[in-house]
């Protein structure tokens, strides 16, 4: 039987404090359980099944990814019970560099985020995972430089006060103001129409740079292009200099002259001719076009002259779409973006209307939306063997092994047994709520001292500092790791996601008081919920938190949702954030483990993050017990253990 190895406690009629008889029905692999419920609030709703077991060492099964080989579970189950959009025709930069209006940007498309924290953050190219539209109240946010978003009130952007919404719905989310220094690059040029005008000037800029003799111009888009436009435009009257060219020339000039002549060095456009005259067209319609012009300089005859945009990602960005020139992909990575005052924030207007608006979701958390930058529990599967759901049932119906004390002293004085380390908080909390109660920890660690047995405990419960003594005596005759698992410091995520557990500031106060008491205190980030905590910003502020804590590393730990636990998510998701549903689907699929790319992202992140914040070097798994120089090498950030 797969229960086998539990038996129901003979029933002597005695009760726990405040504890009534409880009347649902008994699973069936659990048959003469005492069932009881208890009164008081912080238990309301809740089934307890007292049991005797047989054995409570359990060797991890061999398939399983996890870094220890034995664990103790006292409980099954846990008492702990643990969007954003903008209109359709807003323009997405994609990674290459050009853009795309929002309403048509498709899962798996290559845009560029950001990466770093507070006012240093870089660009990055990233994956759009997740397309959606909706309908919302309408707000529209003009800037100093005359950009006009419109978005949702619960959309996001970053400022040089941190990430703010333009209009929130709760007191404590920070809110967009008037005089707010926007991040980003400037407003997105509106690309060329392709007038008479427009074309004539880009046949004008191909013809006369390639009769310059640079050597530069290449067979390619830029030729097939012409031949196009000489089918509307005459030759003649195309090459000839014009007494007033218009804005709409210059544009087709200049991407004729960069098909000729042209060339990109990083951020910079450079231009390179033999005609000087040719070279002064070329500073003249960059001047009119609003952009800076080096060059050319003095020329010898005969010798190859140069004219060359700044070496910023907003001229960059600007030359591509104000000339619609044919470029390669713009190599942006690493540039640096900031607040600036032309992005400062000059009007925040309730439209009064609803309207379609649609929003995406990126590997990086965010995306440059018309220039500035945008935002947008687990252990349960063990609770279907006992016939109980792994929704529910995992939150209200747990399982006590109310012998456990004098079963591990038996199983530890086993000459079998050959001392090895044992994980606990590995599969549901040792320290979860109902511990205050049935006390079962105290007497485990007493028999794992008296043994000098080496062990482990994994917790986001702050009933570990009721035993800081057990743990100090054990902590003298063996190897005793202890870690706290915050995966994230947002409490209202916490509050949704994790009702039931203590606060992530009261478990970061645990950090504290551990290492005060002399312990080195890992703490596992976990677990990142995709869409949620992810974002640079989550887990700067996070590792920030962490290390002011005391804690001597991070572990990050992406979501893991194996059956049973990814129904119960699923359903959580669908109902605390719809929107977030269909980049689940995408991510996980089927399985329960997130795509590696992503897990490598995760850890990288993190990685820069404890680098800021003093935290980067080597630390054992919570479950590593080894000696000093015999410690196992690191386990893959892919290997994700099931961690509550």
């Amino acid at each position: 039987m797969r229960w086998s190895h539990l038996s129901a406690q003979p029933g002597d009629g005695s009760l726990p404090d405040r504890a009534a008889p409880a009347a649902p029905p008994l699973p069936l692999a659990l048959p003469g359980a005492t069932v009881r419920r208890f009164d008081t609030p912080g238990f309301a709703g809740m089934t307890f099944y007292e049991i005797h077991a047989k054995s409570l060492i359990n060797r991890v099964p061999g398939a399983s990814r996890v870094p220890f080989e034995w664990t103790v579970n006292p409980y099954r189950g846990c008492s702990h019970a643990c969007t954003y959009c903008l209109a359709g025709d807003t323009p997405i930069l994609l990674a290459d560099g050009s853009t795309r209006p929002l309403a048509q940007i498709r899962p798996g498309d290559a845009v560029m985020g950001t990466m770093g924290a507070g006012a240093h953050r870089r660009c990055v190219p990233t994956t759009v995972l997740d397309h959606w539209e909706t309908s919302k109240p309408a707000f529209r946010v003009t800037l100093a430089d005359g950009t006009r978003l419109v978005a949702s009130g619960d959309h996001r952007f970053l400022t040089d006060r941190g990430w703010r919404h333009v209009s929130p719905a709760e007191p404590h989310q920070p809110a967009l103001a008037v005089g707010d220094l926007m991040f980003g690059v400037g407003h997105f040029a509106e690309p060329p129409k392709e007038s008479p005008d427009y074309q004539s000037g880009f046949v004008c800029g191909l013809i006369r740079g390639d009769a310059s003799g640079s050597g530069v111009a290449v067979e390619g888009d830029a030729w097939v292009r012409a031949d196009a436009y000489l089918d509307d435009v005459s030759l003649t009257e195309a090459v000839r200099w014009p007494e007033l060219p218009s804005s709409d020339w210059f544009r087709g000039f200049l991407a004729g002259a960069f098909g000729a002549v042209g060339r990109t060095d990083r951020l910079a456009v450079v231009l390179e001719s033999t005609d000087v005259g040719y070279l002064r067209w070329i500073v003249h319609a960059l001047t009119h076009l609003g952009l800076v012009a080096r060059g050319p300089g003095p020329v010898r005859p005969g010798a190859t002259g140069r004219v060359e945009t700044e070496r910023h990602l907003d001229a960059a960005l600007r030359f591509r779409h104000l000339t619609g020139a044919s470029m390669g992909p713009l190599d942006a990575s690493g540039v640096g973006v900031r607040g600036e005052r032309r992005l400062a924030v000059a009007d925040i207007e309730e439209l009064g209307l609803t309207l379609p608006l649609f929003d995406i979701s990126t590997g990086t958390g965010d995306f440059i939306a018309d220039g500035v930058v945008s935002h947008n529990c687990f252990a349960r599967k063990t609770h279907t063997y006992l016939d109980l759901d792994a929704g529910h049932d995992f939150d209200s119906r747990v399982l006590v092994k109310v012998n456990a004390g004098e079963l591990i002293r038996r199983e530890l004085a086993d000459p079998r047994w050959a001392g090895a380390p044992i994980a606990m908080g590995t599969n549901v909390d040792v320290y979860q709520r109902a511990e205050g109660r049935y006390r079962l920890m105290p007497k485990i660690l007493a028999a794992l001292r008296d043994h000098a047995n080496p062990f482990s405990i994994l917790t986001k419960g702050t009933l570990i500092l009721r035993d800081l003594d057990l743990l100090r005596q054990a902590a003298e005759v063996t190897r005793v790791g202890l870690a706290v698992s915050v995966g994230f410091v947002d409490e209202t995520v916490w509050r949704s996601a994790e009702p039931g557990t203590p606060s992530p500031g009261r478990r970061l106060e645990v950090v504290r008081r551990l290492t005060d008491a002399g312990f080195a205190v890992n703490v596992l980030m976990a677990p990142i919920l995709p869409g949620l905590t992810d974002t640079d910003e989550s887990i700067d502020e996070t590792v920030a938190a962490i290390a002011a804590a005391g804690a001597v590393g991070v572990t990050p730990l992406a979501l893991h949702l194996r059956p049973g636990a990814r129904e119960w998510f699923a359903s959580w998701i669908g109902r605390e954030h719809p929107h977030l549903r269909p980049r689940y689907r995408e991510l996980y699929g089927n399985g329960s483990y997130l795509p590696r790319a992503y897990q490598d992202e995760i850890a990288a992140r993190v990685r820069m993050a404890t680098r800021r914040h003093g935290l980067h070097r080597p630390s054992a798994p919570a479950a590593d017990h080894r000696p000093a120089g015999d410690a196992p090498a690191a386990r893959p950030v892919h290997d994700q253990p099931t961690l509550l």
